[in-house]
Parts: C-alpha cells; structure tokens; sequence
C-alpha cells in the first residue's frame, strides 16, 4: 500500500485560517478511500495536540532548526486519520493565529518555526517512527512546507518521492539569509538554482524547485502561475517546470457542506425543497439587522478583506448594488483600510448591508444559506472554495474569471441560461465598472423567479466532491512510486 506523509501547517477543524484547512482534512481522509495510507505531520499547537485522540509520544526529535530538541507525538484526528504533531511549546505554543502575533506582525522566528516542520518531514521519512511507518511520499503544502523537498534533497539514503502544492503563490515565505545555519541549509544551498531567492530564502520557490511534482489547486491557475501577470516572481521557475506541474481542482466535503444536513443552518433545504432556504435568508436578515424583505436580492463576501481579493471592487460596486435594491452582509478580516471603508457602508446603510470583522465558521455557514448571490471578485484566484460551497446551498457565485473561478462557474449567458448550464454569473477585467455591470445582470435575473430557480437547482445538483480529485492525487504518486 502507498504510504503518504501529508505535511501542512493547518487542519479543519482543528486550526483554520483559510482554506488549506479544508482540504488538509478533506483530501486524505478521500485517498483513504482510494486505498493509500495517508497520515499527516503538523506542527504542535496546543489546539492541535489536545485534538489528538489517544495521543502519545513515540519519538524524542533532537538538532532541531535553531538548536531546538522536542517530541513527537501521534494521534487520531476525529475523522480516523492519523496525525504526527511536533510538540516544541517554544516554537509552537503561543497566541494569536498561527503565523501572525496578537499585533498582527509576523512572529519574528517563523523561518525556524515551519523550517521545523520541513526538516521533521524529511528525518520522518528517512528514519521513520519508532513503530517504522515510513512514508514512501511527503506530500507538502504552501510555504510553510517549502523547505521539506530541500532537506530531503540533502540528505542522505533512502529518499521519498516528494511533491509541492501551491495553494496561493501569493504567499512565499521570504527570511534573511543569515539563517541559513540555523535552518541546516548547506551553504552550497544558496544559490538560484537552490533556496535563494532574491537574496534571502525562499521557501517556496525552494519546494518548487527541489519537488519531484509540482501541483496547484485548478488548472487555470496552473496555467496563470507561468505568466508574470500571476506567477508573483515564480514563472520563470514554473515555467521552466511545466512538464512536472499539474493543477488538480480542489474539492468540497459534502459531509460539512451540505445544506439539508448543515446542524448551523435556521431550515434545512435540498433542490427538491428550495421554499426552504427562504427561512435562511429570513433569519440572516435579521441577525445583520437589515430590512426583512425577502424579495431584495441579498449579496455576500465571505473572505478576507484585500485588494487581491477584489474587496474594493466590491465597495466601488455598492451604490448600483444599492440603487437597485440590492442588500450585502460581509464576513470577514484584512486591510484595515478596506474593513474602514465597509464599516462605514454598513453605518450609513443600516437598512441594507451588514458587516461582521472576524471570522465565524458557524456564520459562514449560515450566509451560504442565507444570501442570494455570493461575490468573489477576485484578482487572482488558485481555486476558491467559497463558490462550491455556495453552489451547494443554491446561493449563485458571482465571480472574476480567474483561476479556479473560471474552471468552476458557468456564467449566466443567454446561451448557457438557453442550454440550462447555467451557475453564476462571471466578469473578465478587475475594474469596478466590470462587476456593476455584472450585479446589474444579477439582479435583473433575480426577479424572473422561475429562471433563478432552475439556475439554482442546477448549481446543486454540480458535483466538486473530492473523488475525481483524490483519485489524481493518487495516480501522480503511482507515478512516483510505481511499485508499491
């Protein structure tokens, strides 16, 4: 049986901070499925150990990054998959989020931090437990395992196949080259054709080079990440990779996201019983404090507050939004300028948006039931769970094409409404101009009832389950590894 090491710095449910979580507890608990043993290493936060069920220590960890020693420990998650964690309370034990302090500055030493992480991995792999589980693959995500592909470059032995996946290139993990020593990089390593990377280290761009396979979460962004429009500094190395690069869509867990079953929602609904979801909207209407008027089109954000986001594309939009009758409620955190800009709306329009600074798993849920259309103006875009999760709740996306987006959402046409393909509603250029437009389409649509319905019903009947998507994953690691 092909065995696989997951290494990843967040978990649903027990630390989120976006959707790597999700899919760090969706996809193995899919390869499982599919006959691989995946079990995962994450670093030791406090929320993570005391979520390990029969925990217990089975390796004592010494030399460290930064002269460090500490334990491993191995647990069930409460899905069944097995968990290693790295407990080092001084590394790992702290407050605020994992990667920011309480202020919202980097935690200083976040280079040894998930330096740790990579160099677990590949001592994990190369000595195994004490009960001698062994991955035959270690499997990295984002920046924070970008130094595990390295490591494993350098040392010794038996080598595992590896594989990096980028989840948002946006995010590269970049620390000064003094901590080379401290990290156990060799010296030859810094170079351009090593960890060096615009004279510091880099962490991804060291994952994408020294990975045996290369991944990303849609395959338009796999195609994007090669462009300097969108490869952030990285294309030319992508580009120069491509025959080792494949996007593999992200998927949902229908198990969490499923609006007939969801324990957050005020009524539950399905396809078959859509009159349902009117309650939803009722109810989050009143708990943003807005007019209950279930015949205004009710938009929502879900996400962080950025201009990559496209959040001020969306407070440009907000008077035709208005105008035409529209109401917005907003979940989420980010440039405090831009979280200004929609408290303010939210303060002179009281009536018809509401915004909630924060995050709330439980809230999430509830605007997907709740809200009529679902805005992702996005910049850029890898995947985007938020518009497969709307589809599923018969909330319509409204999107940028791009990335994921793109791969996802079948714009409102009058030949895909013809066809009855429809899901959503799409806009090429990130111009506000470009998304009024697209708002105006949307709730013209609104009002033809029967229509939205039908769009609606298809978009939940679309599967983006992590089937096809696990069973990719398992045959590029075949690939990998072709005899086990």
């Amino acid at each position: 049986m092909m065995r696989v090491l997951f290494v990843t710095s967040e978990c649903f449910p027990l630390i989120k901070t976006g959707g790597l979580a999700d899919v760090s507890a969706a996809l193995p608990l899919a390869l499982t499925e599919r006959g691989v043993d995946v079990r995962m290493l994450l670093p030791g936060y406090p929320a993570v150990i005391d979520g390990l069920d029969g925990r217990r220590v089975v390796r004592t960890l010494s030399g460290l990054p930064g002269g460090k020693s500490g334990r491993l420990i191995v647990g069930q998650l409460a899905n069944g998959v097995t968990a290693y964690a790295i407990e080092q309370p001084e590394l790992f034990e702290r407050p605020g989020n994992p990667y920011l302090a309480p202020g919202g500055a980097d935690w200083a030493d976040n280079d040894v931090r998930f330096g740790t992480l990579g160099w677990v991995a590949a001592e994990f792999a190369h000595t195994g437990s004490s009960h001698q589980w062994q991955p035959d693959i270690l499997h990295g995500h984002d920046w924070q395992a970008g130094l595990m592909p390295a490591y494993v470059a350098f040392q010794g032995g038996r080598r595992p196949g590896t594989v990096m996946t980028v989840h948002n290139i946006a995010y590269q993990g970049q620390f000064s080259p003094h901590t080379l020593s401290a990290l156990q990089l060799p010296a030859h390593s810094f170079q351009m054709e090593g960890v060096e990377y615009y004279g510091g280290i880099g962490f991804l761009k060291a994952g994408l080079y020294y990975a045996d396979r290369l991944t990303t979460v849609s395959p338009t962004y796999a195609r994007e990440i090669q462009s300097p429009a969108y490869g952030c500094g990285l294309e030319g190395l992508l580009a120069h990779r491509t025959d080792h690069l494949e996007g593999i869509l992200n998927g949902v867990d229908y198990g969490i996201w499923n609006p007939s079953t969801d324990p957050h929602l005020t009524s539950a609904f399905s396809p078959d019983r859509l009159d349902a979801k009117v309650a939803n909207k009722a109810a989050l209407q009143a708990e943003f404090g807005l007019e209950p008027r279930l015949d205004a089109p009710l938009f929502a954000l879900i996400s962080r507050l950025t201009w990559h986001k496209g959040a001020d594309l969306l407070v440009e939009s907000l008077p035709t939004l208005f105008a035409r009758g529209g109401q917005l409620v907003v979940l989420g955190t980010g440039d405090k300028s831009l979280e200004a800009a929609l408290l303010r709306v939210a303060g002179s329009h009281p009536q018809v948006a509401g915004v909630h600074i924060g995050y709330d798993e439980a809230l999430a849920h509830r605007i997907q039931a709740g809200a009529d259309v679902l805005m992702v103006p996005s910049r850029a875009e890898p995947c985007g769970l938020t518009q497969l999760y709307a589809m599923r709740y018969g909330t319509l996306p409204l999107v940028r094409r791009t990335g994921g987006l793109e791969d996802t959402v079948i714009d409102a046409t009058p030949a895909a409404l013809a066809d009855g393909c429809a899901t959503g509603f799409a806009f090429d250029e990130p111009t506000p101009g470009a998304l009024t437009w697209t708002v105006r389409r949307a709730i013209d649509l609104f009002q033809d009832r029967p229509r939205w319905q039908r769009i609606q019903r298809h978009a939940m009947a679309r599967d983006f389950g992590w089937e096809a998507s696990a069973q990719a994953y398992a045959d590029l690691y075949r690939r990998l590894r072709p005899g086990c």
